[in-house]
């Protein structure tokens, strides 16, 4: 599919088709695609659980107050962060960088979190973000719906997925085929809007 059709077309699904599953191919194509995303630093630091086990699932289903895409789609994936992936062997994320640009960016890179727990968080958060658009866009690309969750109990899903300190939950995201289409788009704003130049 074309890129701006697909911007276009990829909305929130909420109903999905038991029967249909996504293939291993495009799965990890798709993830393979979503690791192309861009991070401060390079960090890398979104952690992906894939939810395969139907027990775990319907637990989860339960922490999202019952909401059905949980356990009908095909997958769902529940998108972490390692707020600490910035201190734990940073010299992975420049393995491949002239040694006069590691001495530069590793300790820019200590620098720039160190002590700064909200920064930390906030970086974990948007680059979850920036992975979370890629999967949907990627999936949508290949043919696939999904639907970006953020209405569960977070400290729930935590304790099921065993989410180890320093992690945080930015969103879950179900992915498969489309029982029936998304309901039209509720109230888009228009650019002129949204848009100012230079300041507000």
């Amino acid at each position: 599919m074309e890129l701006f059709t697909a911007i276009e077309t990829r909305r929130a699904v909420k109903h999905y088709s038991i029967t249909e599953t996504v293939s291993e191919a495009d799965f990890e194509r798709i993830m393979e695609a979503v690791l192309l995303s861009p991070t401060s630093y390079n960090i890398q630091h979104w952690r992906f659980v894939r939810v395969v086990d139907a027990q775990i699932r319907a637990q989860i289903q339960e922490a999202a107050w019952g909401q059905a895409q949980v356990t009908e789609a095909a997958e769902l994936i529940v998108l972490c962060a390692d707020t600490q992936a910035w201190f734990v062997n940073p010299q992975r994320y420049w393995a491949n960088a002239r040694h006069d640009v590691q001495e530069v960016m590793l300790p820019m890179l200590k620098s720039f979190y160190q002590g700064k727990e909200q920064l930390q968080r906030d970086e974990a958060i948007r680059s979850s973000g920036m992975a979370a658009q890629t999967m949907m866009l990627a999936a949508k690309g290949l043919g696939y719906d999904t639907c970006p969750m953020i209405g569960f109990n977070a400290e729930r899903v935590a304790e099921i997925i065993n989410l180890p300190s320093g992690h945080v939950i930015s969103m879950m995201i179900t992915l498969g085929k489309a029982a029936k289409p998304a309901n039209q788009r509720a109230g888009q704003l228009p650019l002129a809007e949204v848009l100012v130049e230079n300041s507000f």
